[in-house]
């Protein structure tokens, strides 16, 4: 027999289900405070980096005043600038290298370029966006790695196409930290001295002061 169908229509209520979303809600609220958590602790550990904005610093020299914007992805050598600034270290001492087309030098408290063996070496900070163009500031070293302390220069050309007889290059050697933004025609005067057979410039070009502006 074919069976008879009635003629009301059957309608399905669906029995509410006790919801189970509290524990899931739960466990997202806790992901969620543990990677606040977490970011905000790496902030604090790194607040002295990145996370600062690096300023900018005054350099009065006996020639006129040269301001120099420092990098913020430089931290190591931008923040050892500025201690330096901050202890005094530049105050009073010579342009000890100046060699016009190439590069104006200072930063050693003994004026001769050795450098003060008190003052501690840094860590390099070479990267793919290190180009010592005309105007930025790099930071000078002893020709081998991690050996920079006080002593920096000051672009006087597009060093960045200097290859060495080894291989190795003028960016892959000096860490950019800044750029002069003001003053630029200061150095240009500096770099026209008068200079003896080791670029000492015959008449003393000073640093009177250096100070961190912003």
């Amino acid at each position: 027999m074919t069976p008879r169908r009635s003629g009301r229509r059957k309608t399905f209520k669906h029995t509410p289900r006790k919801s189970n979303n509290l524990p899931l809600a739960i466990g997202l609220l806790t992901i969620i405070v543990v990677v606040i958590a977490a970011v905000y602790v790496f902030n604090m550990n790194n607040s002295g980096e990145s996370n600062t904005p690096a300023g900018k610093i005054l350099l009065q020299t006996s020639m006129g005043d040269i301001i120099i914007q420092l990098r913020d992805d430089k931290p190591i050598t931008t923040n050892n600038f500025k201690n330096l600034v901050q202890q005094g270290i530049y105050d009073g001492i010579i342009f000890h290298r100046v060699i016009y087309g190439f590069v104006v030098q200072g930063g050693d408290p003994t004026g001769t370029g050795y450098g003060d063996p008190s003052i501690p070496n840094i860590q390099d900070e070479i990267d793919d966006n290190n180009h010592n163009e005309y105007g930025t500031v790099a930071m000078a070293n002893s020709g081998e790695p991690n050996s920079g302390s006080s002593q920096f220069f000051i672009n006087l050309d597009d060093n960045s196409e200097i290859v060495y007889e080894d291989g190795s290059t003028f960016d892959g050697t000096y860490t950019v930290f800044g750029t002069v933004i003001s003053g630029m025609n200061v150095v240009n005067e500096i770099s026209d001295v008068a200079t003896d057979e080791n670029y000492k410039p015959l008449i003393d070009v000073r640093i009177i002061s250096a100070e961190i502006i912003s």
